[in-house]
């Protein structure tokens, strides 16, 4: 397992909109019996009922959501660059219920806090969750949205979390 340094908050130092948008992240929630993964390339960063957060977005069909329903934190690792870009998309397309995704992606996933992590990043934010609330086709303003991203009807939940902890490698 690799040694990882608490990082405070205020000298966080990179851009919310590569970070996840561009060079992703992977989400990961459960506990010690059953943990799940996933990329994920939507989601950011702010401050909201004055603590600071994440926030990110699940759909309905993925294993990792029945995780973050179940428990009450969650975390976000990042890789360095040049990090195996497949690797990344396998953890975004595979269930974690049909297979290993850690040993078939030769990662291993370590703790802080009891909040489960990919050991192998080098920054990883640790979470509780805050809220979840369900995106519905009668929330939107704009009607191209769900012919654009939920034509099948498989729709997210945006969890926010309290960043509780930002550890680097």
């Amino acid at each position: 397992m690799h040694t990882f340094q608490p990082c405070p908050i205020d000298v966080f130092d990179t851009n919310p909109f590569t970070l996840i948008g561009k060079d992703w992240a992977v989400l990961t929630a459960g506990n010690q019996q059953k943990v799940n993964s996933m990329t994920i390339s939507w989601g950011g960063f702010g401050v909201l009922w004055n603590k600071n957060v994440c926030f990110v977005f699940v759909r309905d069909s993925r294993y990792t959501k029945t995780l973050m329903d179940s428990c009450d934190t969650f975390s976000l690792t990042f890789f360095q660059k040049g990090f195996n870009r497949s690797i990344l998309m396998y953890l975004g397309s595979v269930s974690g219920s049909r297979e290993n995704k850690m040993q078939v992606a030769h990662l291993h996933v370590n703790y802080t806090d009891n909040i489960p992590f990919i050991d192998e990043g080098n920054l990883i934010i640790a979470c509780k969750k805050l809220s979840a609330t369900r995106i519905t086709p009668d929330t939107f303003l704009d009607s191209a949205l769900e012919s654009n991203y939920y034509k099948n009807g498989d729709l997210h939940t945006m969890y926010v979390g309290e960043i509780l902890q930002v550890l680097a490698r």
